[in-house]
């Protein structure tokens, strides 16, 4: 059962009124305590609560309508037995209105990774929606669907990319201090395999930022937010990785990738930002690649374009 790997959601729309009615009991705010450690069943929680099974199971099942908790029913010598676990460790609140996309020295940009602008793929190959396919499996053509934009897990075998065409939003009189991108991503092999390296390369404008092995193709285990329809012996779920060039170079989750730099970058040049992800026609480890979206897998967000500027007086040196 995979409920101690757990990570962050974000509480917005209809689901705020449900999140805060499910934490408004101090009750329930022990159950969630109890359960951080371990997976625990139902007889384990009323003991250590010293509470009625009836009124366990009552918060259990306001916890679980707000997504907060897991319970999974596992055979049992007495029939079946009710394990529960919780889901994540921390919750942003995100208040009605506008999407807030730039802070003072900070522009965010989220982007579907179903909204690309070219692709390159071959078999194993395909692309799903929250709740369907989206054309034929393992048939190229399936990208170029209308139905693409609503991708929320996009993959390909072998050698290719996937390209994407950002907005350059940074404020006019201002220059990049640090470029990031961020996206759930693995290697694609047939159904899942954990030793699958693939040879994952990042571009920004046509200029190669560097490359990552990832190890493995995700599967097994449901991600959090891999939809109940999904195959769980199919991939499931990616590692969240985050690339960062800065002006002494390029990173990835903090270790060095490359001496590229924000400058070559060159990022004040145009109205957009190029992006492509990929495996090279040549690359040692041809292991292909999974994209995941905010609804798939186990982090609630698409590719996230982060730049941190300043304005000319107070910018770096080049």
């Amino acid at each position: 059962m995979g409920g101690l790997f757990r990570k962050h959601r974000v509480v917005e729309g209809g689901d705020l009124k449900l999140v805060a009615h499910a934490l408004n009991s101090d009750t329930r705010l022990q159950i969630l305590s109890l359960l951080s450690h371990n997976v625990l069943n139902l007889t384990e929680l009323t003991a250590a609560l010293g509470l009625p099974h009836s009124t366990v199971s009552f918060h259990i099942k306001h916890l679980e309508a707000a997504g907060l908790l897991a319970v999974e029913y596992l055979p049992g010598t007495r029939g079946s037995q009710k394990l529960i676990s919780k889901r994540y460790d921390q919750l942003e609140f995100r208040l009605p209105g506008a999407e807030v996309e730039a802070a003072d020295d900070v522009v965010d940009i989220s982007m579907p990774i179903g909204n690309y602008t070219h692709i390159s793929a071959q078999p194993t190959c395909g692309l799903s929606a929250e709740h369907k396919l989206i054309g034929m499996l393992d048939d190229p053509r399936a990208f170029f669907e209308p139905e693409h934009v609503f991708a929320q897990a996009l993959w390909f075998g072998k050698s290719g990319h996937v390209e994407y065409t950002f907005p350059n939003n940074l404020p006019p009189g201002s220059a990049a201090t640090e470029f990031e991108l961020s996206m759930e991503v693995c290697s694609e092999a047939p159904q899942y395999n954990a030793d699958w390296p693939s040879d994952l390369t990042l571009w920004v404008n046509d200029v190669e930022v560097g490359m990552w092995t990832c190890p493995s193709d995700l599967g097994g285990v449901r991600g959090h937010l891999t939809p109940d329809w999904w195959d769980a012996n199919q991939t499931t779920h990616g590692f969240l990785k985050r690339w960062r060039v800065t002006l002494e170079g390029a990173h990835i989750d903090g270790e060095r990738l490359s001496d590229v730099t924000l400058e070559q970058l060159r990022l004040n040049q145009s109205n957009h930002i190029r992006i492509r992800l990929g495996v090279k026609p040549d690359a040692r480890h041809q292991g292909g690649l999974n994209l995941f979206g905010r609804h798939f897998g186990n982090y609630p967000q698409d590719l996230l374009m982060r730049l941190r500027y300043a304005f000319a007086e107070t910018a770096p040196p080049a």
